[in-house]
């Protein structure tokens, strides 16, 4: 386990707090309502962090984007493609811009659930069993090749990832507000991997491959990290409140019945589909909604539209469908599947004025966040 930063932030988890005490978890997802942002400061927020990013990861800016939506829906990012391509660069990078907690764990075979989560101790001086918290324990975890740790340590992350708790001994303990895994793996193809479990791939928001840069992407990348990596030049350029202040944003993105009808019928689309073996789940439904309302936020709206369920539908869908046997011999992938059925499904109408505001709310919180990028 290699710890980056801990600087201690409102709202963060100390290891001191943690003497056989649990604080009760009560709201959704352990978030606490901060107040919304105002449409230029979101973006000026946003475009901070993606600025930064790009400057690190070159050629990859719908990925950077993607893992900036991922934080603001509140989920968590799965990034996995061959070595060598930046998963893990784009995940440190985006940690580092956020002057907030920062956790990275190593998964190994060898690595042990109390590694991840924590451990209790006994204190002969106290006499008391006292909790030492885990690498868990922060607000960004990066967990570096998750795939090669066994199913019983994958799955110390199952309560973490879903409820923002830790439980050991019997005794909940809160983790830290925001809370993000950013998790990468190779191909399981690949020796000495074990493939990820459906119930913890399903914990994921979306899944990123990263792919091979282009070939200009490529030589920039040979002429600027030659001498160093740019990564030591990043620096925080939001704070944790300013975060949370951004997911508050996202938050109250509207979303008219006819596109929360049209996000369900994806869905049961994909439950019907005779090429499939395994569909999408309603726990993937409410995530691609928070996904799609994070898209809007950040292309300057304050509602949503289809393209943008359609936008993101690969990425949060098709690491959670299984292909039929018949469908994985012809050829077919979950992505080509997937896009196949957002083709055939009929899309609502968008209003006839784009620039006019949805029913309930006003054309000033549209003009708010009215910027394009």
């Amino acid at each position: 386990m290699e710890p980056h930063r801990r600087i201690a932030t409102e709202g963060s988890t100390a290891a001191g707090n943690f003497k056989g005490v649990a604080e009760p978890v009560s709201r959704l997802n352990g978030h606490r309502q901060a107040a919304a942002m105002d449409g230029e400061s979101f973006h000026a927020a946003s475009q901070r962090i993606l600025s930064t990013v790009n400057t690190v990861i070159d050629g990859k800016s719908d990925a950077a984007k993607l893992a900036l939506t991922v934080l603001l829906a509140q989920g968590h990012l799965l990034l996995e493609d061959v070595p060598g391509v930046g998963k893990t660069l784009l995940a440190k990078t985006l940690a580092r811009t956020i002057d907030c907690t920062v956790n990275r764990i190593q998964f190994t075979p060898d690595l042990l659930p109390s590694d991840v989560t924590g451990v209790s101790i006994y204190n002969q001086a106290s006499r008391l069993f006292e909790f030492r918290p885990g690498a868990v324990f922060a607000n960004i975890v990066i967990g570096d090749e998750i795939n090669r740790a066994s199913a019983k340590t994958q799955s110390a992350l199952l309560e973490c990832m879903e409820e923002h708790q830790v439980t050991v001994d019997g005794t909940s303990y809160r983790l830290g507000e925001p809370f993000m895994v950013v998790a990468t793996q190779n191909p399981i193809e690949m020796e000495g991997t074990y493939p990820l479990p459906e119930a913890q791939r399903d914990r994921f928001m979306a899944r990123i491959s990263m792919g091979y840069p282009d070939k200009d992407a490529e030589i920039e990348m040979l002429e600027t990290h030659q001498a160093a990596s740019p990564l030591a030049m990043v620096s925080a350029v939001v704070s944790t409140a300013e975060v949370a202040a951004m997911i508050s944003t996202v938050q109250q993105v509207y979303v008219s019945q006819a596109v929360k009808e049209y996000t369900v019928s994806v869905g049961r689309a994909t439950r019907e589909s005779p090429l499939l073996r395994l569909g999408a789940s309603p726990r993937s439904m409410l995530q691609l909604l928070r996904a799609a309302k994070a898209t809007a936020a950040l292309d300057g709206r304050d509602f949503v539209l289809p393209d943008d369920v359609v936008h993101v539908g690969e990425a949060v869908l098709a690491h959670r469908i299984i292909l039929d046997r018949k469908a994985a011999g012809s050829g077919e992938t979950p992505h080509s599947v997937l896009r196949g059925i957002l083709s055939k499904l009929p899309v609502p109408h968008a209003p006839s004025d784009s620039n006019a505001a949805p029913a309930g709310r006003s054309t000033a919180s549209v003009a708010g966040l009215g910027r394009n990028r």
